[in-house]
């Protein structure tokens, strides 16, 4: 519809109406039928004779582009504003951003231009929720690449006007829905009928018809929930249509007249052509027929009279006389003199149809001059967006066209057989009442106008016989109750950084998992070490580490969380999330008073003696004390710990405080500990600093030097790394989200490399364990330099003293 409305209003500015030169431009108006231009009177008041007709002023037949704020996401808690503009827009159409805004169910964020006031204006969004989507994906898409070709369309960066550039726009989009491992959105099957409408409002052209026939049959292999997403904002419906409408424009340029009887030099596509469009094209214009095959849909042009062919069969098998496909189907053209028994019982037939001598006299006599057939494997185009349906198809779905025809009806039934699918794959629901043939009419399956063969039991009958009086795509349908499940919250993209933070996060744990394991197993082996008192102190916050990464890693995933949450166990889920919670407050406990312990031993302090079984006090203080928070949280909002529907539908949701317990429960004391251990950290460092500052002798620099190596140590043993999280908790970048993943997660692999590799005295334990020989032939050749050198110096000694 908005295809004519838009070649009317063009149509129209070329024919003024007197005096309409002299008119100002912003009083010119137009009709929206395209059959009536003026010039708008005084006082806003329009001519008598315009009464009841629906006219816009001419300079306002498209939304002109506007200012759009946005944030993006670039992380599950990371977000960033974004100025962005809506692209122009013809009225009735659904505009969408310049720059990617897609939603996590993959559809684009859209605005719909309107007609109002005798203007193009966009809708409203002060109503609107604040506006938050992606632009980055983990999924490979096309939706940049598309959007940006639409871009360069709309802004005349790429002509279309002409069939060079018109080819190159089809090349391009045909390439990219070609890609291997693509996923497609939503918003690529709606910029994609965005596309097609531009097409469809310059020059048809045959040359494009291969790359059309190419991007349709790849988005009909698309997930089903897809197609259902991209229905709701009219995609499919929009889609199909012009890919009809373009293809019922072009059998001039495909068969035409000139043409009959005379050989083609290739009448058919070669493999590489092939290979490339995924379209086979097979030129029969000597006989009237054009082809453009794939397995999901086919193209048939047709000029009667070249050879009598007025229609199509398609079958599943070989026999004589058919001509086969690499799509896996054969075929045959069917003449005006076939008969339709006869067709009925040929064996493997999929469908067929075609126009009898004197339907076809009489449709030549009102205008047509050609046939089109289109020939769609299955219903993925064809979306209902109700969720209860009376009827679906059960069989392929053939579109018959004859362009030219005057009237909206056939002057007498056209017959067409279809494959009863129900029969090979039987459908324990489907009933014979409201069965039968039926047809498309871009809102559901509809059965007026045709009429289906009588027969004792539809779903018994191998070939259904089907005769209508008008034209469109049609089908045999099988009656029954059928219910698509609501696709809600679905979610087809989560952001790019995302699945980069999650390998990150779970490398970076199981490589602290294995760093603590060794921790503990040097403590197990070694006496002499797991004795020391700084050990003990260290094997407490390994263990409170492991707990949590373990929690993490294998105990409070999403996906255990969201099978807690769906069989309504949230019982186990408020424990597992207490857990977590209780094991990350221990650890900054034991964080803490390791800080605590630093600052004693690097900073000068005056009659600190170490209190009796201090390290026993320090345990329980460590382990009990977050237990009133995590409580506290677990007895007054136990519903805090459960994940919300929309975090379990984006695959984010765990086990785990959220709201006022999780800022109370964990950010608050976590903050505290934090930049408690922070000053605690600035003091040592900078005491250790102004140390070095002071020293003379070259051993004491070694020795502070030394020192600084540890303080950059005790970064990562005083949990400071967690500075990062808290900035990307306040969503201060998504910079800070990769320093904190990276960071956090290997504190426990810090401390192994610290405390077991670059520890001398470990390494001879484990050099000791390892290689005996070699640690008793090291002792024997340190014994030896020591004896030597304790002989030169007595040597030199004597010698000095005579």
């Amino acid at each position: 519809m908005n295809f004519y409305w838009c070649l009317g209003l063009f149509l129209v500015l070329a024919l003024a109406s007197p005096g309409y030169s002299e008119c100002p431009k912003e009083r010119q108006f137009c009709s929206r039928s395209g059959d009536y231009k003026h010039c708008e009177e005084e006082q806003g008041r329009f001519p008598e004779e315009t009464t009841g007709t629906n006219l816009i002023y001419c300079d306002s037949m498209f939304c002109e582009p506007e200012a759009f704020q946005h944030d993006y996401i670039v992380s599950n808690h990371d977000q960033t504003p974004h100025q962005n503009k809506w692209k122009r827009a013809r009225i009735g159409e659904r505009a969408t951003l310049h720059d990617v805004c897609v939603l996590r169910n993959g559809m684009p964020v859209t605005r719909e231009c309107k007609f109002k006031d005798y203007r193009a204006v966009w809708e409203s969004t002060d109503q609107w929720d604040p506006v938050v989507c992606f632009r980055n994906f983990r999924e490979h898409t096309i939706s940049r690449d598309l959007n940006s070709l639409h871009d360069d369309v709309l802004e005349g960066r790429r002509r279309t006007d002409d069939s060079q550039g018109r080819r190159n726009m089809t090349g391009s989009m045909r390439k990219m829905f070609r890609q291997r491992d693509r996923t497609l959105l939503p918003a690529d099957v709606h910029m994609t009928s965005q596309m097609f409408g531009t097409l469809m409002q310059e020059d048809k052209d045959a040359a494009v018809s291969v790359d059309l026939v190419s991007v349709c049959k790849e988005i009909m292999s698309s997930d089903s929930r897809v197609l259902r997403l991209s229905a709701q904002l009219n995609a499919t419906n929009s889609l199909l249509s012009l890919f009809e409408n373009y293809m019922d424009a072009l059998p001039e340029q495909m068969v035409p007249k000139d043409r009959c009887g005379k050989v083609v030099a290739k009448p058919t596509s070669d493999e590489t052509e092939t290979a490339t469009t995924g379209v086979e094209t097979y030129n029969l214009s000597d006989v009237g027929v054009q082809a453009l095959i794939t397995g999901n849909i086919s193209v048939f042009f047709a000029n009667p009279e070249c050879d009598g062919i007025t229609g199509i069969a398609i079958f599943s098998g070989p026999a004589e006389n058919r001509r086969t496909s690499a799509s896996g189907f054969w075929y045959r053209f069917l003449r005006f003199s076939d008969d339709l028994d006869t067709i009925k019982r040929e064996s493997d037939l999929q469908t067929a149809a075609f126009l009898p001598e004197n339907l076809w006299r009489e449709v030549k006599g009102r205008g047509a001059s050609y046939l089109i057939f289109k020939v769609y494997a299955h219903d993925a185009l064809f979306v209902e967006t109700s969720l209860q349906r009376s009827r679906r198809p059960r069989s392929k779905v053939i579109s018959i066209s004859i362009p030219g025809l005057k009237g909206n009806s056939l002057p007498l039934p056209l017959p067409f057989l279809l494959r009863n699918e129900n029969l090979r794959d039987p459908d324990t629901k489907a009933f014979s009442f409201g069965s039968g043939c039926g047809f498309w009419n871009y809102r559901t399956w509809a059965t007026e106008g045709v009429s289906t063969s009588n027969s004792s039991d539809l779903l018994k009958d191998p070939i259904i016989e089907c005769h209508t009086q008008h034209l469109t795509q049609f089908a045999f349908l099988v009656g029954g109750s059928y219910r698509t499940n609501d696709l809600g919250e679905e979610v087809l993209i989560t952001p790019i950084n995302e699945k980069v933070l999650d390998i990150i996060s779970i490398v970076g744990c199981s490589l602290s998992l294995l760093g603590i394991l060794g921790i503990f197993l040097t403590a197990a082996l070694f006496k002499s070490w797991r004795s020391q008192a700084s050990t003990k102190v260290l094997l407490h916050l390994c263990l409170a580490m492991c707990l949590q990464m373990v929690l993490f890693v294998f105990l409070n995933t999403d996906d255990i969380s969201e099978t807690l949450v769906v069989n309504g166990d949230t019982v186990r889920c408020v424990a597992l999330g207490a857990a977590m919670q209780y094991s990350i407050l221990v650890l900054f406990s034991w964080m803490l008073i390791i800080a605590f312990l630093q600052f004693q031993r690097y900073v000068t302090v005056i009659g600190i003696e170490r209190p009796r079984r201090y390290i026993l006090k320090a345990a329980l203080v460590a382990w009990s004390l977050p237990l009133v928070p995590t409580l506290l949280v677990a007895l007054i909002d136990p519903d805090a710990y459960i994940p919300s529907a929309a975090q379990l539908s984006t695959d984010t949701g765990i086990c785990y405080p959220s709201g006022y317990g999780l800022i109370f429960g964990v950010v608050l004391p976590v903050t505290m500990i934090t930049v408690s251990n922070l000053v605690i950290f600035v003091y040592v460092f900078y005491s250790i600093s102004h140390s070095l500052s002071q020293t003379i002798h070259k051993s004491e620099k070694k020795m502070v030097a030394k020192q600084i190596k540890l303080s950059i140590m005790l970064f990562f043993l005083l949990g400071l790394t967690w500075i990062f999280g808290i900035f990307a908790f306040m969503q201060a970048g998504v910079a800070f989200s990769y320093l904190f993943c990276i960071t956090a997660t290997m504190q426990g692999f810090v401390m192994f490399v610290y405390f077991v590799l670059l520890d001398s005295a470990n390494r001879r334990l484990w050099m000791g364990l390892i290689c005996p020989t070699k640690m008793e032939m090291d002792v024997q050749k340190r014994t030896t330099e020591l004896q030597s050198m304790t002989t030169s110096s007595t040597n030199y000694t004597s010698r000095s003293q005579h």
